[in-house]
């Protein structure tokens, strides 16, 4: 998953705590009217992008916005405007890209006069606001973007994968593991395309997914739990503190998957340690799950002291804050870490705390049409992001429980997904513009959100053999495969998906009855085989055909378990020693991508 980026080191060397300042600039919202006030004051607007989580935030709180002659500048020429990106996804994926803080200066027109990545000291800031007075012409750091035209062809070339597969293994750090060399954290779609090659048997490939699992469990709260944000200084052993779900329900799913794989101890022993911080943390009452929590308790005790102490002592300091939002992305994004936990521990605890996210989700956040709002009260949207999560998560619990009604969500998130659809290529991260000037006048399209698009409705068409769904992931592979041509940055996200649409996932059926104890069995066994991209159902012929019924299944008499592959279906297996060996069977019928062009 590759949902969140990552906050920004500063360079300088700051002994720092957070928590906001008690003065500081009178900071607005952002809203219709920002730019009209802007143009009527002829005043510059400036836009701190922060998060609640994010430690150099609150050190530019404390350090940067305290200082009197930033703010006597601010309150001359600028109307200064706070926004918290995780409750603004539309900002947030404009500019993720420049970490957290993120610092844009614009003209009062709406055009972009000055983006600056992570934290600024105070005279920095002092010069940059005073430059900009003198001379608002567009800075460096703004550079013209480019146009993706997309793609003829929904699938890369052999080219594109050639040279995508390139920058992918030349991100690799041989010498500690993880995918780029300073900030040490798990890349989401790296070890997912990492974990696919491994299952086929690439040797290099599963070298590398276990050095980095095996050194990001460094990352783990030895005391609460869960997953700290990165390590900086190009080390596994410094990281930042805070804990954002994102991290947290990707990294349940990797080590739960890992576990799968090479069932490992440490590997589940990993992801109970997150799923613990989850249920203990980030679970309100209601059975949803909050956003994040703190690096840091307060303005003398940052992260480095604090979790550096027992359960008790820091319980005696106090509780490092918790952002109690609740979004549906986020709780998309926590119920399929939890299915991945589900499917290798069969823990009933687990699958009843994801169905009952997702009820409260489908309860409080769901939009007419299949779709979700972000949170309680949205600026803006709806959000791409929070009915793909969604969708993912319906998906996953389809998997994990067999119940159609899950299956039934999915397309109806696939069907209101497809609404962002943008004709001129790729699909848009909003529904509606941040505003109505400048650079605001049309949604932000991500190259990570067509990314999850392709996956997720490609996924859709396998279990609905329904060729709209097959088409819109079409359409969001001809704008990657568009975009590959223009990036410099790894995509592998890019590779996962154009192989998911050429080549079927692992399809698994379990055959009986959905209250026979045997049939039950199979299914948990078929749950915990090692195979990230599967199609796992369960066809009780008392609830009729499956809802891509392209197999016809025998009626043995008794549950049996059946793996598929190009449409060709092994014996039934009764066992768990017979599906693995099946599963392996048909396994070695699938075409490798490379293969097919």
């Amino acid at each position: 998953m590759k949902f969140v980026r990552i906050a920004t080191v500063a360079i300088a060397a700051l002994a720092a705590s957070p928590l906001s300042a008690a003065e500081g600039p009178t900071w607005r919202n952002w809203g219709d009217d920002l730019f009209a006030r802007a143009a009527a004051e002829k005043r510059f607007v400036i836009l701190d992008l922060e998060a609640v989580w994010c430690h150099w935030c609150h050190v530019m709180e404390k350090t940067t916005y305290a200082d009197p002659e930033v703010q006597g500048l601010l309150a001359s020429k600028y109307l200064p405007v706070r926004v918290d990106q995780d409750a603004n996804p539309d900002l947030s994926n404009r500019y993720g890209d420049w970490g957290w803080p993120a610092t844009i200066v614009f003209g009062p027109d709406g055009t972009e006069i000055a983006k600056i990545r992570g934290y600024i000291e105070p005279e920095r800031m002092q010069a940059l606001l005073k430059a900009i007075i003198d001379d608002p012409s567009p800075g460096p750091s703004v550079g013209e973007a480019f146009e993706i035209k997309p793609a003829a062809s929904a699938f890369l070339s052999k080219q594109q994968r050639a040279e995508l597969t390139k920058n992918f293994d030349e991100s690799w750090d041989d010498r500690l593991g993880g995918w780029g060399e300073n900030q040490k954290y798990i890349d989401a779609d790296s070890m997912d395309l990492a974990i696919t090659r491994a299952e086929a048997g690439d040797a290099t490939a599963s070298k590398r997914a276990r050095q980095t699992l095996d050194a990001a469990i460094a990352l783990i709260d030895p005391v609460w739990g869960g997953v700290f944000q990165y390590s900086e200084a190009g080390s596994w052993s410094k990281p930042h503190f805070e804990k954002i779900m994102s991290f947290q329900a990707q990294y349940l799913r990797q080590y739960s998957q890992a576990y799968a794989l090479w069932k490992d101890q440490k590997y589940l022993a990993a992801a109970r340690d997150i799923e613990r911080n989850l249920a203990s943390f980030l679970l309100n009452s209601d059975g949803a799950f909050y956003v994040s929590q703190d690096a840091d308790l307060d303005h003398d005790t940052d992260g480095h002291t604090y979790y550096a102490l027992s359960d008790g002592d820091r319980r005696k300091l106090g509780m490092p804050r918790i952002d109690s939002n609740l979004y549906a992305r986020e709780n998309g994004w926590a119920i399929s870490g939890l299915a991945a936990y589900y499917d290798v521990t069969n823990d009933p605890r687990i699958l009843a705390m994801a169905e009952r996210a997702a009820k409260w989700a489908i309860d409080n956040r769901s939009l007419p049409g299949g779709g979700f709002r972000h949170g309680e009260r949205d600026r803006g949207g709806p959000f791409l992001g929070d009915t793909l999560a969604m969708g993912q998560a319906f998906l996953d619990l389809y998997a994990a429980t067999g119940n159609r009604d899950w299956l039934a969500s999915a397309a109806k998130a696939g069907d209101f997904v497809a609404t962002f659809r943008d004709e001129a290529g790729g699909f848009l991260t909003s529904k509606t513009s941040e505003g109505k000037t400048g650079v605001f006048a049309k949604p932000a399209k991500l190259t990570d959100d067509q990314i999850q698009v392709a996956r997720f409705m490609n996924l859709l068409n396998r279990y609905y053999g329904n060729e709209a769904y097959r088409e819109q992931a079409s359409h969001a592979m001809r704008y990657l495969a568009g975009a590959s041509d223009e990036m410099a940055r790894p995509l592998p996200g890019a590779l996962l998906a154009d192989e998911e649409l050429a080549v079927e996932p692992t399809h698994l059926t379990i055959v009986g009855h959905k209250d026979d104890s045997r049939a039950q069995a199979l299914h948990a066994l078929a749950r915990a085989l090692p195979a990230r991209y599967k199609r796992l159902e369960w066809l009780d012929l008392r609830e009729g055909k499956l809802p891509n019924p392209d197999v016809e299944y025998p009626d043995l008499g008794e549950p049996a378990a059946f793996a598929c592959s190009n449409r060709i279906c092994s014996f039934p297996s009764f066992s768990a020693e017979e599906l693995q060996a099946n599963v392996k069977q048909m396994a070695k019928l699938k075409p490798s991508r490379a293969a097919l062009n």
